[in-house]
């Protein structure tokens, strides 16, 4: 099927800070929907925006950055409020966002306080990854340089919902350019996203629709509650016949690696300090590179 037929959803979050795990909340969620013709010509936009009261003080720096005060959030509604909304927005739909990493830990961290899981997705594409795939002779690809170099507009760099929208239009340009293919499977391939697990019995989805071990020692429970034993996949030998062979067939080994990119580790996205330790990743995985 074309991917171009899902429903395709690129979003952004604006935050009170870099760190999830340490406090740091959502302020603002913005997404757009994208129609985009078999030619990746985008033909349509619908918007959607929420500024959200993250229930702490917003920094100055934050406010330097965004435009965003805490007198512009002081009334709005806490994220558990719109949370149904937003995963509804998400679930079912093919995903875009630059540093996929960094927004999708700031979001499952929310959902999980009001009881939600990661919404299931067709897939789910970092067009960080892409730009450094693509655009090699590059030494930046944050996405206001990538958007310039693609001739995307960005006026309102900072803010949820036109970063989104530049996001996607960015991406509908890689694949113009790139030549990315229009079936479902082999985009995601090209992208290096992450999409359903390959079909040989080893991974698949659950009753929730997340992926879930078949087999071994956590078969049955999610994949996202055992990452170390999904990068143990990747790299598992038996010995079979007299010779050393691989556990797992190369497709487990290529969906294990995007999805542990994707999902257990990646960098922070580029903010005004750049290049400090604080810009890097949101734990220490050994798979990080």
């Amino acid at each position: 099927m074309a991917w171009t037929e899902h429903r395709i959803v690129a979003f952004d979050t604006e935050t009170t800070g870099l760190n999830p795990f340490d406090g740091d909340r959502v302020m603002e969620f913005g997404a757009v929907e994208l129609q985009i013709d078999s030619e990746f010509r985008v033909s349509g936009v619908k918007a959607h925006d929420w500024l959200i009261n993250p229930g702490m003080p917003i920094p100055r720096e934050v406010t330097r950055v965004t435009g965003i005060t805490d007198e512009h959030v002081a009334k709005k509604p806490p994220f558990s409020k719109m949370a149904k909304e937003i995963w509804a927005l998400l679930d079912g739909a093919i995903l875009i966002a630059h540093n996929l990493a960094f927004d999708m830990a700031f979001l499952r961290l929310e959902f999980e306080r009001c009881g939600l899981h990661w919404p299931v997705t067709i897939a789910e594409v970092d067009t960080l990854h892409v730009s450094r795939a693509k655009l090699t002779e590059q030494h930046r690809h944050n996405l206001g340089h990538v958007a310039k170099l693609l001739g995307v507009p960005l006026d309102n760099a900072h803010r949820a919902t036109d970063d989104a929208e530049a996001c996607g239009r960015v991406f509908s340009e890689f694949c113009k350019r790139f030549n990315a293919p229009i079936d479902t499977r082999e985009m995601i391939i090209w992208a290096d996203a992450v999409g359903p697990p390959p079909d040989t019995g080893h991974i698949g989805l659950g009753e929730t629709g997340l992926p879930v071990f078949l087999d071994g020692e956590h078969a049955g429970e999610r994949v996202d509650h055992h990452p170390d034993h999904l990068q143990w996949m990747t790299m598992a030998i038996e010995r079979r016949e007299g010779a050393w062979h691989n556990r797992y067939p190369p497709p487990v080994h290529e969906w294990a690696k995007r999805w542990l990119r994707a999902r257990a580790s990646g960098r922070f996205r580029a903010n005004p300090r750049g290049g400090g330790p604080t810009d890097w990743g949101l734990d220490p995985a050994p798979w990080r590179a």
